[in-house]
């Protein structure tokens, strides 16, 4: 088989295995959050802040939820990661938007966050700042799910058929995932224009 068979093979491999229940719950809490005016944070690193991106997009625009990403204001990332440093740049900007028990935070990322192995800390950090102020924490992630998976209240772990396509595997099923978010029928409140 060529690669791009493997690949293409190993996407309906993940798609057949995805766990549909941990889907269907976090549009539950998705529909929560707007129906109780809360806000959506999306975070993310590396690929998955730039699928934080589009998703925010698709969030507000097709499905009338506040979301916000703290990636895409890159001034007060940078000035955050220089000041204070990186694993704390994800807690300090959902403290000064006063986050509350009325959001949540989704995360997308390969790993979920670990401590003990020093990656995606900051994410770590957000994540328990977010139980503290009771928002919900979900979650799109890869490999074991990580921190996220640990505490989330609704995560949907990309499964992994292949260890060493993990990282593009995941990072395409955010996409997958939030696409069927926000065409969901009970989330989806506008009409794409295509």
């Amino acid at each position: 088989m060529t690669h791009i068979e493997n690949f293409l093979n190993q996407t309906i491999q993940i798609a057949e295995k995805i766990d549909q229940k941990a889907m269907a719950s976090m549009v539950d809490y998705l529909l929560k959050v707007r129906e109780n005016a809360g806000r959506l944070f999306i975070l993310g690193v590396g690929g998955s802040a730039a699928n934080a991106s589009h998703a925010v997009n698709d969030f507000r625009k097709l499905c009338g939820i506040e979301a916000y990403a703290p990636t895409d204001n890159v001034s007060e990332l940078t000035a955050r990661t220089n000041d204070d440093g990186w694993e704390t740049v994800f807690l300090e900007w959902l403290k000064v938007s006063k986050l509350s028990r009325k959001d949540a935070v989704l995360v997308f990322s390969v790993g979920g966050g670990n401590i003990a192995m020093n990656v995606s800390v900051n994410l770590v950090n957000a994540l328990k700042y977010s139980k503290e102020v009771e928002a919900k924490v979900l979650g799109i992630v890869g490999r074991d799910g990580g921190f996220t998976k640990q505490i989330g209240d609704s995560v949907v772990v990309v499964p992994v058929v292949n260890a060493e396509m993990v990282t593009p595997h995941t990072e395409a099923f955010h996409a997958v995932i939030w696409h069927c978010f926000v065409s969901h029928p009970n989330l989806q409140i506008k009409d794409t224009k295509w």
